[in-house]
């Protein structure tokens, strides 16, 4: 930036240096969650549920975005369609050389430091060679009885053609001969996934297990009588999960998906994974049969498909070796003498999840499922649990003849079967069921309750920044957010029109709503921080989102970086922008967080000249957010719910010194430490004890409130001569008078 609040003519904003691959920024995050299991600060079970959850995000990274690299370069396409410019052969061939390094580190941790730790807590993972005589005789039997069955071993020959390998599944690949011929044999035997992952071995002290298929590995002769087996190895097959739906040729949605689900589960193979050691000739016969390449191979020193860690993980007891037990509380605004509707009709409620409980949103919806006063419930479901009690309400209220609908996206990425179960269940139970819109995928996360109130109607609402599902709410950050006010009801009941009828894009009076206009007005804000800075010199923008990759918004960013505008973005995945380029980027911070629960929640913060705006909702500044999805972003006015998303929340948030790492301009990232004068902040552990405080102070609040009531009814049956009128003895009155005056002056009372 020059003297003059001017920015250099001479800077190219298009420069594809400017921007980071996303494929690679992906991997960074994902290097980021293994960077948590090798800190052994981390309690050890943990650490070992990171590598569990490192992989499987390596799995759906290969499946959707690796096998859309791998279709592009067959296609013959050369040219990226990034801002980085970067071709998909040269993403792929980059893609595999980091990936081989980060599985080096991975199983490097997971040998040298969690295996001996989980060995010296007396939780051991045998391979075999080091059972003893007693748990090899129990392994035996065991094998015979409940393992033997469920196999199936496939000879693949002239008359038997390779099979169809299923995506994910666990696979022994086998060389064997018949008795007195030299010509190998091939077979594959699948590790049954109704088994589980690892088989427990009898112990009395602790747990002692081995993998599914090791136990398999030393019982084949069982499988394959008579043969001599000469070699076998582990392998596994990852296979392509994307899929692609015409959407002006389709006249059933629901049915063209479950078809497309069909044939997912056949796609094309992206990934072999194989044992270090495995025999050549294995690997060439996998690699033909699945018309792989040899740069698609990956031979693993070790566990194959570590995600059957989370078995280890979920082990009864060890609470030494885990996070200390969180309890979400209750939100204070939501008590018990109170209605959920009587605390919404005075004020806004802002819940931070899953520091304050998921369970005032189901009781939001289950409230209105069972008031009679209720007329309408409608609700967006993107991705809900596989016994969600939200959808179960649902079910209820339209048994018992409420108006009800359900906007559900079948096309949600991995969990398209679940949705169009709940599809079919809901469509049972009378509720009017909507697939949303052609072309688009539905996002937002918007619930609207319609109740007949004397004589008017009041609508409430709900609008979050993650899924209704109870499951996830418990490990995902993110923030809820109910009212009643008009405009917002105004402007959800237009949505619900625009989403399940024939509507033209409404006149939004609080929603800011993709794709019509979510990019323009994220633009119009940044813009609007420019100018404060050329105005008054206090431009302010810190955004905490999940992903930044529109290059339009990164342009933004950086020509707001150039005119001074100081920015903060704490964005927990992909980031596209390099901050700290000189004349640049210079005057941006980028910090990911990576702790114990999933960063999730979305919070844009803008200076507005000392008057900060402060908007959440389901939308990162992706182009898939921004131009492909209907997303939903809305503005938080109330003075204390604002005031908490700022002081509690963010600046909590950019403070961390403890799980976050910042961004350097080369694409890296370098753990932020506490300097030795200043405190640790680990910001997740912050939010727990506000959670907790808050609770705290209102049970308190609650106590008190509870004997001065008793106290005035005390009171309204005493006579004014201060004495008791049964016994004649002057009443006692002083305690009560102590209570009445607690609520206002907030000290703690003694206990009685």
């Amino acid at each position: 930036m020059n003297q003059n609040n001017e920015i250099a003519p001479s800077i190219n904003l298009d420069d594809p240096s400017l921007y980071i691959n996303r494929e690679l920024s992906w991997l960074r995050f994902n290097q980021r969650v293994l960077e948590e299991a090798m800190d052994n600060t981390v309690p050890l079970l943990e650490r070992l549920k990171f590598l569990a959850i490192f992989s499987s995000n390596l799995d759906e990274f290969f499946m959707v975005r690796v096998g859309g690299l791998q279709q592009k370069v067959q296609a013959g396409i050369a040219r990226s369609s990034g801002a980085d410019r970067l071709s998909p052969k040269n993403q792929l061939e980059e893609i595999g050389k980091q990936v081989r390094g980060m599985l080096n580190d991975f199983y490097r941790v997971y040998h040298l430091e969690i295996l001996p730790a989980l060995q010296a807590e007396k939780i051991i993972i045998r391979t075999g060679d080091d059972l003893r005589e007693h748990e090899r005789t129990y392994l035996k039997e065991l094998f015979r009885r409940e393992i033997f069955p469920v196999l199936t071993p496939l000879a693949i020959d002239i008359g038997h053609p390779f099979p169809h390998l299923s995506n994910k599944s666990l696979n022994l690949g086998i060389i064997l001969q018949r008795p007195r011929q030299n010509d190998n044999l091939f077979a594959v035997v699948q590790c049954a996934a109704v088994l589980p992952r690892f088989v427990e071995l009898p112990s009395q002290d602790g747990y002692v297990g081995i993998s599914l298929e090791n136990a398999i590995h030393l019982h084949l002769t069982d499988l394959f009588p008579g043969m001599t087996i000469l070699s076998d190895t582990v392998f596994r097959v990852t296979r392509d999960n994307e899929y692609e739906i015409d959407d002006d040729e389709v006249e059933d949605l629901l049915k063209a998906i479950e078809e497309e689900v069909r044939k997912r589960r056949r796609g094309n193979a992206v990934r072999l994974e194989i044992e270090f050691d495995a025999p050549r000739e294995i690997e060439e016969i996998l690699t033909r049969a699945l018309h792989l390449n040899d740069t698609d191979v990956y031979r693993i020193p070790g566990l194959i498909d570590p995600t059957g860690l989370f078995q280890i993980h979920g082990l009864a007891g060890y609470h030494h070796l885990r996070d200390l037990q969180h309890v979400p509380q209750i939100n204070t605004d939501f008590s018990q003498s109170q209605s959920i509707w009587s605390t919404l009709a005075v004020k806004d409620v802002l819940i931070h999840h899953p520091y304050e409980s998921f369970s005032s949103v189901v009781d939001f919806i289950e409230s209105a499922a069972r008031d009679s006063q209720v007329l309408a419930i409608k609700q967006t479901l993107y991705r809900t649990s596989s016994d969600s009690p939200i959808v179960r309400a649902l079910q209820r209220a339209a048994d018992g003849g409420k108006q009800v609908t359900a906007v559900i996206e079948l096309k949600a990425r991995l969990d398209e079967e679940r949705n169009i179960l709940w599809a079919k269940e809901l469509e049972k139970a009378g509720v009017h069921v909507v697939f949303g819109f052609v072309g688009l995928k539905t996002h937002c996360k918007v619930a609207l309750v319609v109740r007949r109130e004397k004589d008017h109607i009041r609508r409430y609402v709900h609008l979050s920044t993650g899924n209704y599902n109870p499951q996830t709410a418990r490990i995902y950050t993110d923030l809820g957010f109910f009212t009643s006010k008009e405009e917002y009801a105004d402007d959800v009941s237009a949505l619900f029109n625009y989403l399940t009828g024939y509507s033209e894009v409404p006149q939004w009076q609080k929603l800011v709503v993709a794709p019509s206009r979510l990019q323009a007005f994220m633009l119009e804000k940044i813009d609007q921080e420019i100018h404060a800075q050329k105005s008054n010199n206090n431009g302010r923008i810190i955004a905490k989102l999940n992903g930044l990759l529109e290059p339009a918004v990164i342009q933004s960013l950086y020509r707001a970086s150039q005119m001074g505008v100081q920015i903060d973005l704490i964005c927990r995945g992909i980031c596209a922008l390099r901050p700290g380029i000189p004349n640049i980027s210079e005057n941006i911070r980028v910090i990911s967080i990576i702790d114990r629960f999933l960063e999730h929640s979305r919070i844009f913060y803008f200076g507005n000249q000392g008057n900060p705006q402060v908007y959440i909702g389901s939308a990162d500044w992706m182009d898939r957010n921004l131009s492909r999805r209907v997303e939903v972003v809305f503005p938080i006015e109330q003075p204390d719910l604002k005031k908490r998303l700022i002081d509690e929340i963010l600046f909590t948030s950019i403070q961390d010194n403890c799980k976050a790492s910042q961004l350097l301009p080369d694409g890296t990232y370098q753990r932020i430490l506490p300097e030795s004068n200043k405190p640790k902040i680990r910001s997740q552990e912050r939010f727990i004890e506000f959670a907790r405080a808050a609770a705290e102070s209102r049970r308190l609040e609650i106590d008190s409130s509870s004997i001065t009531d008793i106290a005035t009814k005390l009171r309204s049956i005493e006579p004014d001569s201060s004495e008791n009128e049964s016994t004649g003895k002057p009443a006692k009155t002083t305690s009560s008078q102590e209570n009445r005056e607690h609520p206002k002056s907030g000290k703690q009372r003694s206990r009685h």
